[in-house]
């Protein structure tokens, strides 16, 4: 496996010799670089004299650091939408969306009217040690309060993470229970998991068994973990397999090309990428793949992008798989992460990835025009390319052609070789409206809150479903929603009370089973899945 991948390792460690190199070429009268150590130090040029001068002799005085942080974000705003400033009290959150783990208690949560839930804990978890438990609500952290609606996410996650070893003190709202309870956590190293779910997604009793694989990021493990996916499934009696990327913005490139290598004959050409200063390098499969003679589809939507648009990329031009769902994002930049003295870091693009068939996916941009960049996602809806294929315009009109001579796209992401668009039938204004505001997951939480332990008796997502289903929530959720200012309309309800349904039921089983329940319940009923298991059908 290792032989495939010394062209990527050869590139992260001369890549930023050959851009110092050609930046010293060009800019030598402005400035000069020395590496140490793989730091960065660059000599003062005029932009240091300038903050040289204001911290010196500006009439008042000025927190010199504070604007630096501010030049430095601007600076790079002003390039390509990928390229990235990050500041030394973010790189290590940043840094962590990849890593294979972190440190912090160990919970997932939510927050509703201003207050921490936790949703789950971590099996064998610093929070699960000390007795912590789904449905908790956290109002203390180390003796100060810890509600408001100043409380977000991005806080909560700030505060419950730490170094390893270091204790955060608790205080806790549980059912059952007027006093607040208190527990003192040690934090500790903490799992991420690239593969949400694994499968067989057809009934027991259908001759053809499909696994189901879905991949949420590129991460340090994740090819590992999808191996393991796979390798389950296959021991399962799976022949075919879904792959599913959507929504999976990307991550480490490596970890894609060792997932394609699973599939790909010896010399297939898997990506290559250049730039500037950065010569062509490229990752072909070594042949020594387990899974190079199975079936395979891979799901993708506009949310899919950078390393899952390379894999799903290679699978296309390689005539390996077949692609449906919907035309990918559009991230073919490579960026090189380059670190400062001061804990900061620079994420700059060095170069371009192209796919086997030689086209670039990366769709256009404007330097210094991020906010439209981001827009362009809404601009696809309101054209109408999320429900028609034939509302797609590429910006790069020149043919491209498969393995064995298909002719595929460039120019702005990958487009499915079987195009599904959203089913707006049970879509009302009502539905909308309890959809966007996350009612139906609120509501999932609220419910699951008041009959927990009844709950809990059900072991598999198909008793619990039954259970759900002849429970007859509707009444309570309509009041619910009511209460938060979305007044029923009998006629909408009708109409959408299976995605309804299909929704709040599928959350009601994440929070009790986890996404192991949850995903083969919602991709049951999924179009994008539901036309991926038709394929399958419809081969010889």
């Amino acid at each position: 496996m290792k032989k495939y991948l010394y062209p990527t390792i050869a590139v992260l460690t001369l890549v930023l010799g050959f851009f110092v190199g050609n930046a010293v070429s060009n800019h030598a009268q402005a400035q000069k670089m020395i590496i140490n150590n793989g730091q960065v130090f660059i000599e003062p040029n005029k932009l240091d004299q300038l903050l040289l001068l204001l911290q010196k002799g500006y009439v008042e005085p000025i927190d010199i650091d504070s604007l630096t942080e501010e030049v430095m974000a601007d600076v790079v705003q002003k390039l390509d939408p990928h390229s990235a400033y990050i500041p030394k009290e973010d790189l290590e959150m940043v840094n962590s969306e990849l890593a294979a783990s972190f440190s912090g208690i160990g919970v997932q949560f939510h927050i509703e009217n201003d207050t921490v839930n936790i949703v789950s804990v971590v099996s064998g978890g610093p929070s699960e040690g000390v007795g912590l438990l789904a449905g908790d609500k956290i109002v203390e952290v180390d003796d100060s309060t810890f509600v408001g609606k100043k409380i977000t996410n991005e806080k909560v996650m700030h505060t419950l993470r730490g170094e390893k070893n270091t204790q955060v003190k608790l205080g806790i709202r549980r059912a059952g229970t007027d006093e607040t309870l208190h527990f003192t956590v040690t934090r500790g190293d903490i799992p991420t998991y690239s593969v949400d779910a694994k499968f067989i997604i057809t009934p027991n009793n259908t001759k053809q068994k499909i696994g189901f694989v879905r991949v949420n990021k590129f991460g340090e493990k994740t090819y590992q973990e999808f191996l393991s996916a796979l390798s389950y499934l296959r021991s399962q009696g799976a022949s075919s397999y879904i792959i599913d990327l959507r929504e999976n913005s990307g991550g480490y490139m490596g970890e894609a090309i060792n997932m394609a290598n699973e599939f790909l004959e010896e010399g297939d050409l898997i990506v290559y990428s250049e730039g500037r200063a950065y010569p062509r390098m490229e990752s072909r499969a070594t042949g020594s793949g387990r899974f190079k003679k199975e079936k395979v589809v891979v799901l993708i939507d506009n949310f899919s992008a950078s390393a899952s648009e390379i894999f799903a990329g290679a699978m296309q031009d390689n005539d390996r798989a077949t692609i449906i769902g919907r035309r990918s994002f559009g991230k073919g930049l490579v960026q090189q992460q380059i670190p400062f003295t001061d804990g900061s870091a620079l994420r700059l693009t060095v170069a371009r990835y192209y796919v086997p068939s030689g086209r670039c996916i990366q769709k256009p941009y404007r330097r210094g025009e991020q906010e439209n960049y981001q827009m362009e996602l809404l601009e696809r809806f309101n054209h109408g390319e999320l429900f028609s294929e034939d509302s797609i315009h590429f910006a790069d009109t020149t043919k491209y052609y498969t393995k064995k001579g298909r002719i595929v796209h460039g120019g702005g992401g990958i487009m499915p070789d079987i195009f599904v668009g959203r089913d707006t039938t049970l879509y009302t204004k009502y539905f909308n409206q309890v959809a966007n505001r996350a009612y139906t997951y609120q509501f999932a939480y609220h419910y699951v809150d008041q009959h927990r332990k009844e709950l809990s008796k059900y072991k598999t997502w198909q008793s619990l479903e039954q259970h759900l289903i002849q429970a007859d929530w509707m009444p309570q959720f309509i009041s619910f929603c009511q209460q938060k200012g979305v007044e029923p309309v009998e006629k909408d309800i009708d109409i959408s009370r299976p995605l309804i349904q299909r929704l709040v039921n599928a959350y009601i089983v994440r929070n009790i089973l986890g996404d192991e329940g949850f995903f083969p319940l919602f991709e049951r009923d999924d179009d994008i899945t539901k036309r991926a298991i038709r394929f399958f059908n419809e081969q010889p």
